[in-house]
């Protein structure tokens, strides 16, 4: 789910013109606001910080801002922990883990948000995102890491919409994009700093403080906004809107699906054997007919238009965040880094996402947003290239700051443009819901092609590297596993520059997305 922020992860930044989002199946994923709900009298000119809106907007800001530092923190100090709790053959399932669970989270939480308002999958989920941060942290073995990270996948999950829906019953329209505009500022400093702070926390206390500290900083901002979420309206519960009928929704059961098929392929790819054959053709029953039915149609041939918009930001997103996650532990297996240098250079990769967004901003450059797109996509490709050049000795180890330094701007390009671009061939009325099969296409990206990098990397022979850390022993050789990942996602991204040739329409109104 990369937003429009500077990391992957869940998409907790906005899509310009986002003030609802809405699903495009049955029933909406997360309510519209009522557009004839008088602004507040006290609050007529003032911005998000006055009065009425500044506790709960420093609020919301505090808990974004700690979601994006767990997130960049993670990157740092999961080399380490895979290391020491004998897991690298299960790198990828705790990547996967979390986004397959946030998956199935942000569908519930749109259900839930939906029939009983936002407060409780809210809270519910910054409740379970804090259980996942403790197990994690004080897991004895890798499955149980990654139960943990699972569990934070649930917590991440319905907080990001349950969120959404906060922003659209407590401000009023005209400060919307004033709060959308603060949730990709809450990014910009934890991806500065998370790598550097969760580097030296691993280095001198244990890669377990990066998780199990997180979880006390969480009351603050709880407490903050906790007056101003009280006196959001209240949803009254109808008939059928016990729990058993929010988990029973179209939606949250496709989701289910696209989870536990996902989880079942990935554990066959690791598992070199005939009997692996049932869980894999089990999880493709699941899967694929569940993604064809959660995005509209046209989506996976690249029909003109909104589909494509739509498929090029899952490329984008899931090539990016599968490359990401194991840049990380090839530095420290391969060339001997330590944790907090590793983080580090993925960090220049956020400034200039931050720059690829105001390029493409400029007024001059609005015609040519499809190209900016494609050469966005191209420059993603090159830089995924360029990263397994690092395994080379003759190579300096920079070479991997530069190139994300490359893809983190052909992101910024991408992502943003994709935003303007989808409203461009919205009706008004229907950037809702079109944002939202954006955001379900970050997270089927982020679950498929991780589950990808970690069969390649188990079957290429990564599941080998050996667990003694580089100051006891000489870093091991297992090149093929990291350039076999890394080829991978640059065909991924290189797909979707081709795809980009389909976004342009000689009629928008044709190119508009089809009903489910």
């Amino acid at each position: 789910m990369t937003a429009d922020h500077p990391h992957p992860g869940p998409d907790l930044g906005p899509h310009p013109g986002d003030t609802d989002v809405a699903a495009p199946d049955d029933r909406p994923a997360i309510p519209r606001p009522h557009r004839d709900r008088p602004e507040p009298d006290s609050a007529e000119g003032g911005g998000v910080l006055s009065g009425p809106y500044r506790a709960l907007t420093l609020g919301i800001i505090s808990v974004i801002s700690l979601v994006a530092f767990e997130a960049s923190a993670v990157n740092t100090a999961m080399p380490v922990a895979a290391r020491a709790l004998d897991g690298i053959g299960l790198y990828a399932f705790a990547f996967s883990a979390f986004f397959t669970a946030s998956l199935f989270a942000m569908a519930l939480s749109g259900e839930w948000s939906d029939r009983r308002g936002p407060l409780a999958p809210l809270f519910t989920g910054i409740a379970a995102f804090g259980a996942g941060l403790l197990i994690a942290g004080g897991a004895g073995t890798m499955g149980m890491f990654i139960a943990g990270r699972g569990v934070q996948g649930i917590g991440g999950g319905l907080v990001i919409v349950s969120l959404y829906v906060v922003v659209g019953r407590a401000y009023p329209e005209r400060l919307r994009p004033s709060v959308m505009a603060s949730f990709s500022a809450a990014w910009v400093v934890p991806v500065i700093v998370g790598p550097l702070v969760s580097g030296t926390v691993t280095e001198h206390l244990g890669w377990r403080w990066v998780f199990l500290s997180i979880p006390v900083l969480i009351l603050l901002p709880l407490a903050v906004m906790l007056p101003a979420l009280r006196k959001l309206p209240r949803t009254e519960p109808g008939a059928g809107h016990g729990a058993r009928r929010i988990l029973g929704s179209r939606r949250c059961l496709l989701a289910l699906a696209v989870a536990a098929g996902a989880c079942l392929l990935q554990y066959a790819g690791q598992h070199a054997a005939w009997p692996a054959l049932l869980p894999a053709a089990a999880g493709a029953a699941l899967l694929v007919p569940a993604i064809v039915r959660l995005l509209p149609r046209g989506t996976f041939r690249a029909a003109r238009g909104l589909p494509s918009v739509i498929l090029m930001r899952g490329l984008a997103a899931g090539a990016l965040v599968a490359a990401e996650s194991f840049i990380p532990l090839m530095l420290v297996t391969q060339r001997g880094l330590s944790a907090t240098l590793a983080g580090l250079s993925l960090t220049g990769g956020g400034l200039t996402w931050a720059l690829g967004s105001y390029v493409q901003s400029r007024r001059r450059l609005e015609p040519h947003r499809e190209r900016l797109m494609g050469l966005g996509m191209a420059f993603l490709a090159a830089a995924i290239v360029m990263v397994p050049l690092a395994l080379l000795d003759g190579v300096p180890v920079w070479i991997v700051a530069a190139a994300w330094t490359l893809g983190g701007f052909g992101m910024g390009l991408n992502i943003s443009s994709g935003g303007v671009l989808l409203l461009k061939l919205s009706r008004p009325e229907d950037a809702g819901s079109h944002s939202a099969s954006l955001q379900m296409a970050d997270a089927l990206g982020n679950v498929t092609f991780v589950g990808v990098s970690g069969v390649l990397f188990v079957a290429c022979g990564g599941g080998r590297i050996a667990t003694a850390t580089a100051q006891t022993a000489a870093p091991p050789g297992h090149p093929a596993a990291f350039v076999a990942v890394f080829a991978a996602m640059a065909a991924v991204a290189a797909a979707g520059a081709a795809v980009s040739l389909r976004l342009r329409c000689a009629l928008p109104v044709r190119c508009a997305l089809p009903g489910p």
